[in-house]
């Protein structure tokens, strides 16, 4: 287990940092002249010159990239080039706002789709087509236009939440509840069809399957077979989906995040990359990536617990 453990952690630091390469290469190949962007239209040459010599984009590229990392690898990922401030507290303000959106989508996505997939699974005929047709439905449709529906009606007409804005959960639990529902609601909408249909496909699979055949023959109650055994036989695929799920909300979010103002990571990905501000785009990416590395090696984890032929191999 120590040996699996450490070999896909292995893997997703290499991922990172080739990420983190491209990402820093790709910024400078597109960034401008980012010393100007820095002191506006009216810089003088001599300004833009001692800012680039500030900022050390004077040097050889490949120098500034050691710069980079000489620091990062102890925990100084610098500080951000337009407001001053160091990226590690930019990212700390930002990253409890995405995680709040995304792991409650996550959960939300969890629940309806077992809901769903059971009852498509149980019940068959024009439910199971309903469920099916609504699991499309939403799949089809963008979150950035549920989000904006869900605004217009909840927010605008109903007034029952505001339609912009994030509260701290430690400043007020019921005000973070309701500023995030609404994105939350936004995010999952998509994520609920992929995970809902891999749970109906599971568990029809194993209705056809002769071990259930042998449970239900020795007297086990329908619920328990479904519940215990069918369900924990179709939640090793579904996890799979779910795990995929969660990396893509991250990448919802950044949409979700601009329609209702919430200032969480997606937004200061997109100014940051907007402004060519190279320090919090490489801090973004290695946190997003050790998310992602993290996550994947739960998901592994938890797999083999519910499978012991994944856990054996």
């Amino acid at each position: 287990m120590l040996r699996f453990v450490l070999r896909r952690l292995a893997s997703g630091v290499v991922l990172t940092v080739a990420t983190s390469v491209v990402t820093f290469f790709l910024l400078y190949a597109a960034g401008g002249n980012i010393a100007r962007r820095i002191l506006g239209p009216q810089a003088t040459t001599v300004g833009i010159r001692a800012k680039q010599h500030e900022l050390g984009l004077d040097r050889p590229i490949l120098a500034q990239f050691g710069h980079w990392v000489s620091h990062a690898l102890r925990g100084d990922f610098g500080s951000s080039w337009f407001d001053n401030l160091p990226v590690t507290q930019v990212i700390g303000d930002r990253l409890p706002v995405t995680l709040s959106l995304v792991v409650g989508a996550t959960l939300v996505t969890a629940v309806v789709s077992v809901l769903l997939g059971v009852l498509a699974a149980r019940r068959g005929g024009w439910i199971d087509r309903l469920v099916q047709f609504v699991s499309m439905l939403g799949f089809a449709v963008p979150s950035f236009l549920v989000a904006i529906a869900l605004v217009l009606v909840f927010a605008i007409k109903l007034g029952l939440v505001a339609p912009t804005g994030y509260t701290r959960f430690t400043d007020s639990p019921s005000g973070w509840l309701s500023s995030i529902v609404l994105p939350v609601i936004a995010l999952s909408i998509g994520s609920v069809s992929g995970v809902a249909q891999q749970i109906r496909g599971s568990l029809l699979d194993a209705q056809r399957q002769d071990w259930v055949r042998v449970l239900r023959s020795h007297g086990l109650p329908e619920s328990r077979v479904l519940y215990l055994h069918m369900l924990r036989n179709a939640a090793g695929p579904a996890l799979s989906v779910l795990g995929l799920q969660f990396v893509s909300l991250i990448g919802g979010a950044v949409i979700v995040e601009q329609i209702f103002a919430v200032a969480g990571l997606g937004q200061a990905a997109v100014s940051a990359t907007s402004q060519g501000d190279v320090p919090v785009v490489m801090g973004l990416v290695i946190v997003v990536g050790a998310i992602v590395v993290v996550l994947n090696l739960l998901v592994d984890l938890l797999l083999g617990w519910l499978n012991p032929k994944v856990r054996r191999a």
